[in-house]
C-alpha cells in the first residue's frame, strides 16, 4: 500500500500573495532549523580553540546567505518548482558531467567546479534535484501505472546515471544518498514489495562484482569499519580517535571548549565530518541526544508539511527531502560512532562547508514552499486548464 493514498487529479485557482505567504510560513521549522545552525557554529568557535577563525565566522556568513536563499525559495509558486524540475534536474546533471571533464581535485577527489569566487559541489545539488524531480514524475502517475514495471524505469534511471557520474569522482557516501533516497520514495508512492526484494537479492549476488569496482582507499575503508584495530595508528586512526571522544564525554561532558580531543589535535576533521564526536566531548550523552532530537523534530516536521498537502507533488517533495536530511544524520552518526564505514557524509547543517548548507536551505525552502502552498490542488499535467 502506498504511503500516500490521495491522489489529486484537478486544480484550484490558488494564488497567494506575498503578504500571505509571510504569514502562512513556517517560522518553527526555521526557528529548528537556525537552531541547529548555531549550535554548529558554536562548535566550530570551539573546535578552534576560541576562536571565529577560520571556520566559524565564514560558517556564520554562509548560513546567512542560505537563510536568503531559503526565504526566496519558499517565496516561490509550488506549481513553477513543479513546472521546472526536469529542467533543475538537467542542469544538475549537466554539472556532474563538468565536473568528470574539468573538475577541481581536492584530497584525492574530483568532486568541485571551481567557478573562481567559490568551489560548487554538483552532487550536493542533485540530491535536491533529483528529489524534485522524482516528486514531479510520480505526481503525473497513477498507481496503477507505478504498479507496472514499465513506469519505474524512468524514475530509476533518474537516479543510476547521476550516481555512476558520482561514483566516477569518487563520492561512495553521496551515491549511496542517492540510491536511498530513490528507494524510500519508491516506497512511500506505492511500489510493490517483490520488486525492492527482486532489487535487493540482484544486489546481494553482485556483491563479489561490486567489491572489485570498489576503489582501494574505498575497500580499505571497509576492512576498517570491520576491524579498526589492525591498523589503530593508519587506516583506522580516524574511527579509534572518534570512539575515544565519544566515550570521554560521559553523561554531562567536558564543558565547552574543554575537549581534549580537540584541543590536543588527536581528533582529525573535528570541524567537518567528524564535529558531531566534538560535541559528544564536550556535551556528553545529554548533549549529543538533545541534538538528535533537535534532527528528528526537523525530520518529522518534513513528513508532517508532506502529509497535510493538498497536491501530490508537493507531499512527495517534502517527505522526499525529510528523507534525504534524515540520511545526512543517520550515516553521519552512523560513521562515526563506528556503526557504518566511513563515507565522508557531513553533519548536516552542523559541519563546515558551503555547498552542503546552501543545499540543504534550499532543499528547506521548498519544503516551505510546500507548506505556504498546502491548500493548493495541482493536476498531473500541472497547468491551469487541467480542470
Amino acid at each position: 500500500m502506498p504511503f500516500f493514498k490521495d491522489r489529486n487529479c484537478y486544480l484550484k485557482n490558488y494564488n497567494l500573495s506575498l503578504t500571505d505567504k509571510i504569514k502562512a510560513f513556517n517560522y518553527k521549522l526555521l526557528a529548528l532549523i537556525c537552531l541547529i545552525v548555531f549550535i554548529g557554529i558554536g562548535t566550530l568557535y570551539s573546535a578552534a580553540n576560541g576562536s571565529w577563525d577560520p571556520w566559524a565566522d565564514r560558517q556564520f556568513m554562509r548560513f546567512l546567505l542560505s537563510l536568503s536563499v531559503l526565504i526566496c525559495v519558499s517565496m516561490v509558486n509550488l506549481r513553477l518548482w513543479m513546472k521546472y524540475a526536469y529542467l533543475f534536474y538537467g542542469i544538475s546533471f549537466l554539472l556532474l558531467i563538468g565536473v568528470t571533464l574539468f573538475g577541481h581535485v581536492g584530497m584525492g577527489a574530483q568532486r568541485w567546479l571551481n567557478l573562481g569566487f567559490m568551489r560548487l559541489q554538483p552532487s550536493e545539488l542533485m540530491k535536491i534535484a533529483l528529489v524534485l524531480a522524482l516528486a514531479r514524475y510520480f505526481h503525473g502517475v497513477t498507481l496503477n501505472e507505478i504498479r507496472s514495471i514499465r513506469s519505474i524505469v524512468p524514475p530509476s534511471l533518474m537516479m543510476i546515471l547521476p550516481v555512476a557520474l558520482i561514483l566516477e569522482q569518487p563520492d561512495l557516501g553521496t551515491a549511496l544518498m542517492l540510491v536511498f533516497a530513490t528507494g524510500a520514495i519508491f516506497f512511500l508512492v506505492g511500489v510493490e514489495w517483490w520488486k525492492f526484494a527482486l532489487v535487493g537479492t540482484g544486489v546481494l549476488t553482485a556483491i563479489p562484482i561490486l567489491w572489485t569496482c570498489l576503489h582501494e582507499y574505498q575497500k580499505k575503508r571497509v576492512m576498517t569499519f570491520l576491524n579498526p584495530e589492525n591498523d589503530p595508528l593508519g587506516s583506522g586512526y580516524h574511527i579509534m580517535q572518534s570512539k575515544i571522544a565519544l566515550g570521554s564525554g560521559g553523561v554531562l561532558g567536558k564543558g565547552f571548549m574543554e575537549s581534549t580531543q580537540s584541543r590536543l589535535n588527536f581528533l582529525p576533521e573535528k570541524q567537518t565530518d567528524f564535529i558531531f564526536t566534538l560535541i559528544a566531548e564536550e556535551f556528553g550523552f545529554l548533549g549529543s541526544t538533545l541534538l538528535i532530537l533537535l534532527f528528528l523534530s526537523v525530520i518529522i516536521y518534513c513528513f508532517y508539511i508532506g502529509v497535510i498537502s493538498n497536491n501530490y507533488f508537493g507531499k512527495v517533495l517534502a517527505t522526499g527531502l525529510g528523507v534525504n536530511f534524515a540520511l545526512y544524520v543517520f550515516i553521519n552518526i552512523g560513521m562515526v560512532s563506528g556503526l557504518l564505514p566511513v563515507v565522508g557524509v557531513p553533519l548536516p547543517l552542523v559541519s563546515y562547508g558551503g555547498t552542503a548548507m546552501m543545499t540543504l536551505f534550499f532543499g528547506f525552502g521548498l519544503v516551505e514552499a510546500v507548506y505556504i502552498n498546502k491548500e493548493m490542488v495541482i493536476g498531473r499535467n500541472g497547468s491551469i486548464d487541467d480542470e
